[in-house]
């Protein structure tokens, strides 16, 4: 029986191929966007992850994201509003292409979020993310469950649930200084 899920240890290209990534977005939004950010466990220096890259687009306000929703289309996204919810909207991509830059290059797989800067769920992905970052005894922790949980989980909802309550664990801690 092959894993459902593949844990890849840290790899310093996730920060390379972000940063790729933040520049043609950041070119195609210009003046609609206030930042973008790498969230998730592949922004985390020495924690094994998913080969998925976790950005949010972080906006003003609401009244921009019809705007902002163009662009990205522009580019190759498409909005899936059945994946997003209040403070997080959620989007696709085309082709393995997108983002679109003209060079046909062949991009990480990533998951592409557009959040109000207020919002409540990019709250918890920084606070998540910069709680590791400073943690080192968390990352393992948390790496070694992900290993563990890749290796037992019946399917891809499995794995997510079991790391809920690390998860939550953290965050309990992480967000009282954001």
């Amino acid at each position: 029986m092959s894993q459902i899920i593949k844990i890849e240890n840290y790899n310093p290209k996730w920060e390379s191929e972000f940063c790729k990534l933040q520049a043609v977005i950041e070119t195609a939004m210009e003046q609609l966007i206030l930042s973008i950010e790498h969230v998730g466990s592949t922004s985390v220096k020495g924690l094994g992850a998913k080969l998925i890259l976790d950005i949010d687009v972080v906006i003003e306000d609401y009244n921009v994201l019809p705007n902002v929703i163009k662009g990205l289309e522009k580019i190759g996204y498409f909005h899936q509003e059945n994946w997003s919810f209040e403070g997080r909207e959620a989007f696709g991509r085309k082709d393995i292409l997108v983002p679109w830059d003209g060079k046909s290059t062949i991009w990480m797989e990533h998951y592409l979020y557009v959040c109000n800067k207020d919002s409540k769920e990019l709250a918890r992905h920084l606070a998540f993310r910069d709680y590791l970052r400073d943690h080192p005894e968390a990352i393992i922790e948390y790496e070694q469950l992900k290993k563990d949980l890749a290796k037992n989980a019946k399917d891809r909802t499995n794995y997510s649930l079991g790391k809920t309550n690390f998860i939550t664990k953290i965050l309990e801690k992480a967000m009282k200084s954001y």
